[in-house]
């Protein structure tokens, strides 16, 4: 019985994962989305998580978008905290790879060691999950949606949850804030490689 109860609850988990995973921008969404705004929300979760949902339009192909997306180098570019980018095992052309990354703290929050597992779909999907590092909750994707004319609609999505000594009302806002910062960084990215005649 307790061994049923387990497999209902897990399958329960499962579903309401692969929901978030699903999520689409509303009309309402697409219409900041068009109009050249980021969009980005956090809801809470379980065990003290956020729940991110955000998307932005870039006018720059897929193929464009996956390359800066993917490029430790740039990484510190997209995430303007973060101080280092490793690839230490896996690579891009086997579909995945696990990553270290560090970003620097402030008087709120820590220095947070992150280690996560990306697996890859060319671009179109990234789907990524915790392998390690401080952070104790981090699963979520990154969607590439062609437009038309060329674009690309990004949307993410991340469940994730850090040791922060804040309330979470704070923090949520601090990752709604932050979420729009970078989807606003990785556009300014993507335009700058087209106009030096990135793919």
């Amino acid at each position: 019985m307790r061994r049923m109860m387990a497999g209902a609850i897990a399958m329960v988990g499962s579903l309401a994962a692969s929901v978030a995973w699903a999520w689409a921008p509303t009309p309402e969404v697409a219409r900041t989305l068009v109009q050249g705004q980021p969009w980005s929300d956090v809801s809470p979760a379980d065990d003290g998580a956020g729940l991110i949902h955000a998307a932005i339009d870039i006018a720059a192909p897929p193929k464009t978008v996956w390359a800066v997306m993917t490029d430790c180098k740039l990484a510190n570019r997209l995430v303007v905290t973060l101080t280092s980018c490793k690839i230490i095992q896996g690579d891009l052309q086997h579909g995945w790879d696990v990553r270290e990354q560090v970003t620097r703290g402030n008087f709120f929050v820590p220095t947070i060691h992150n280690v996560v597992h990306n697996d890859y779909q060319p671009y179109t999907l990234i789907k990524f999950r915790k392998a390690g590092g401080d952070l104790r909750i981090e699963e979520g994707e990154w969607r590439l949606e062609p437009l038309p004319g060329g674009g690309t609609r990004v949307t993410y999505v991340n469940l994730v949850a850090a040791n922060i000594l804040a309330p979470a009302s704070l923090v949520r806002a601090a990752m709604k804030r932050d979420t729009a910062k970078v989807l606003v960084n990785l556009r300014r990215e993507c335009v700058a490689a087209v106009s030096r005649g990135g793919a």
